[in-house]
């Protein structure tokens, strides 16, 4: 009876260590997976297929509500239309040419191979091979005759290929207006005065209203924003201007415009609140040239999660509703879209003045406004690091803390039955 006990007790121990050894297992990994989405997910950091959009001190991802208007905002505003309409350009639903309504992407495992692209602007892409399936999707259709974007996601390198003017061709490979890869874990931007597939030499999926955010309550990005007419100037981040206009009241490539905060959102629908919120918090970005004239729209990606009439809401905010930001005193470097002092809110450096017109000849605000000509291009080089370091804080801890406990519970369970058991052979007593 008494070796029975032991047995018992035996067996008893070995299943509870096998239990322990499962949950701490268990947590390990769900720490690691906590950890590989912490630096995005869990810091509110935009995420793709378990890649951060970019690190998060990134000026896309850079909170700019406190931030102070732009000097020019009153004038930057009217040239876009203050009377003009907020537009979302994407849908659920097809087109009547039954493409998908909005800027499509498509992502990608590692084994996708990659194909040649030739290039229109071979100088200012990045060279391929790009993992571009023969299927990826072509912004508003393979028929159409407009801008024909292409986005890649690689989620095993967290790299976003994005092609301007794309053809693919019955080999395979593609060819392109122009193109850029980034690195999702990079701030990185492009050379001074390249184009990427964007005419601002921006990433444009940073840019994206996404339904999948949307459907988790928030919006943790500035958007894209397409304008009728833009300066031949661009400001940081921006890399690239497409324009021969010198007027100094049009808005340059790469200016942060936002929704006043005094403007009531109550009464719009969830969709379009959510969108609207993320306009008074993280602005947008003049990206592009296009639109109808005095519209202000948007960029996002198609998905029938859209509610159709919720987005049509937005056309009731106006141009007037926005303001000009001036961003300056969060750049770092002007080679990279890393934003300062991220972890802190930002106070108002100067006040917003009303700008007199006294000559036609171009100002320099305080936003790095560049006016020189375009450099004579060279090669492109696409700038990486070694993986993003924020976040990999989390899977440690949880490793250590998780082996930590495990060795802890054993250790107390084994003391536990060497007492049992030596008590049982010193004295012979029952131990069940």
């Amino acid at each position: 009876m008494k070796l029975r006990s032991v047995q018992r007790l035996l067996v008893y121990r070995a299943v509870t260590i096998v239990c322990l050894l499962t949950i701490v297992t268990g947590g390990i990994i769900i720490g690691i997976f906590v950890g590989h989405v912490s630096g995005a997910q869990l810091n509110n950091t935009p995420a793709i297929a378990g890649c951060s959009v970019f690190p998060a001190d990134n000026i896309w991802n850079r909170d700019i509500s406190n931030l102070p208007a732009h000097p020019n905002s009153a004038n930057f505003i009217a040239s876009i239309g203050a009377t003009g309409s907020l537009v979302a350009a994407f849908r659920s639903g097809l087109s009547n040419n039954g493409a998908p309504i909005g800027m499509p992407y498509i992502v990608v495992p590692g084994s996708q191979p990659e194909v040649p692209v030739r290039f229109y602007s071979t100088r200012e892409s990045d060279p391929g091979p790009y993992p571009i399936p023969p299927n990826a999707p072509i912004e508003n259709g393979p028929d159409s005759s407009g801008d024909r974007h292409v986005i890649v996601i690689d989620s095993s390198t967290c790299k976003v290929y994005e092609m301007f003017a794309s053809f693919p061709q019955t080999d395979g490979s593609w060819k392109a207006g122009s193109g850029a890869a980034w690195n999702l874990n990079s701030d990185a931007l492009r050379p001074i005065g390249y184009t990427s597939a964007d005419a601002a030499g921006l990433s444009i999926f940073p840019g994206l209203a996404r339904y999948d955010e949307v459907a988790g309550g928030a919006i943790n990005h500035a958007l894209r924003l397409i304008v009728n007419n833009t300066q031949q100037a661009y400001l940081w981040p921006a890399r690239h201007y497409s324009s021969t206009n010198t007027n100094p009241d049009l808005p340059p490539m790469g200016l942060r415009l936002r929704l006043k905060a005094s403007v009531d959102i109550s009464s719009f629908p969830l969709q379009s609140r959510i969108i609207l919120t993320a306009l008074k918090k993280y602005g947008m970005f003049v990206a592009d040239n296009g639109g109808n004239n005095k519209s202000w729209t948007i960029s996002g990606a198609p998905d029938n999660g859209w509610n159709n009439h919720d987005l049509l809401q937005l056309s009731r905010i106006q141009g007037l509703d926005f303001e000009a930001v001036d961003e300056s005193s969060l750049q770092v470097s002007i080679d990279s879209g890393q934003a300062k002092d991220f972890s802190q809110p930002v106070q108002p450096t100067s006040t917003a003045k009303p700008v007199k017109k006294t000559t036609s000849t171009p100002t320099s605000p305080p936003n790095s406004l560049s006016l020189a000509p375009l450099p004579t291009p060279t090669s492109a080089f696409i700038q990486e690091n070694n993986g993003n370091k924020r976040g990999m804080n989390a899977p440690f801890l949880f490793l250590l803390g998780g082996l930590g406990i495990l060795l802890v519970l054993i250790g107390v369970g084994w003391q536990r039955f060497v007492r049992k058991r030596n008590k049982y052979l010193n004295n012979g007593e029952d131990i069940s």
